[in-house]
């Protein structure tokens, strides 16, 4: 696939999991990726396996939840003749746990990377997209932008946040050329989400049966959704939350 020639696109949170999938299935269409990732060892390894399938791909270090470090991060782009015309706000963290013990530092945590971030990259990309004549920006929500769950108050409230941020975006820059999406995976088969199995925090047979099609979803199934989300076939398509989650947001059904 060669339906993103000549594009750049910007990853947050590259470094693993579905940002990590979703630079690849970029890079393979032809993009040039700028992966982002808080981790400078993560951002390399997406890297390299880029290279090694023969795609390109760039590191950068950097948090999103600094609004000067994602301020420099942008300057370095214009200086070396990268700024992107994709953006993937994937960056983000889950910050589970019951609400009365939710602390100040923990609730900001997850405000200024889940919410914070894509707000701060959006904006020096929207400026740039703008004098560019357009671009495509993708924000990774949840299925808690639409439905809400315990225990996840702080996760819960920023992906909603995400979901209306999207609309309000996709119609405050389409005079611009600027498309603004978001994909709302459900539960992923990951890393983490075994490691919440294997530890007791995670009923998945549970999750599978909640499930309409009775399984977790695959990273490379919300690379792939993004990646429509990006290219010129999908032009007529703004302000609209893609949910991939095998019908859990549909389901209202025991």
């Amino acid at each position: 696939m060669t339906t993103l020639s000549g594009r750049k696109a910007l990853i947050t949170g590259a470094g693993s999991g579905i940002g990590r999938e979703t630079a690849r299935v970029l890079a393979q269409a032809g993009a040039l990726v700028l992966v982002n990732d808080v981790s400078e060892t993560a951002a390399h390894a997406t890297c390299t396996a880029i290279a090694q399938a023969g795609g390109r791909a760039q590191s950068y270090t950097s948090s999103v939840a600094d609004p000067d470090a994602v301020r420099r991060l942008f300057e370095q782009f214009d200086a070396e003749g990268n700024a992107p015309d994709i953006l993937v706000n994937n960056a983000g963290v889950s910050g589970n746990g019951p609400t009365l013990e939710l602390d100040d530092a923990n609730w900001d945590r997850v405000i200024s990377i889940n919410l914070n971030g894509p707000f701060y990259c959006s904006r020096e990309a929207g400026l740039r997209m703008r004098a560019a004549g357009g671009g495509a920006i993708v924000n990774i929500g949840s299925i808690y932008s639409t439905v809400a769950a315990p225990q996840r108050l702080s996760y819960c409230t920023t992906k909603a946040a995400i979901g209306m941020m999207t609309k309000c975006l996709a119609l405050e820059w389409a005079d611009f050329g600027i498309r603004v999406n978001c994909v709302a995976p459900g539960y992923v088969d990951s890393a983490l989400t075994r490691e919440l199995a294997a530890t007791g925090r995670l009923d998945l047979a549970a999750v599978e049966r909640r499930i309409p099609q009775h399984r977790l979803g695959q990273a490379e199934e919300i690379a792939d959704a993004v990646l429509y989300l990006c290219e010129p076939r999908s032009a007529h398509i703004t302000g609209h939350i893609l949910a991939v989650d095998g019908g859990w947001t549909a389901n209202g059904y025991l």
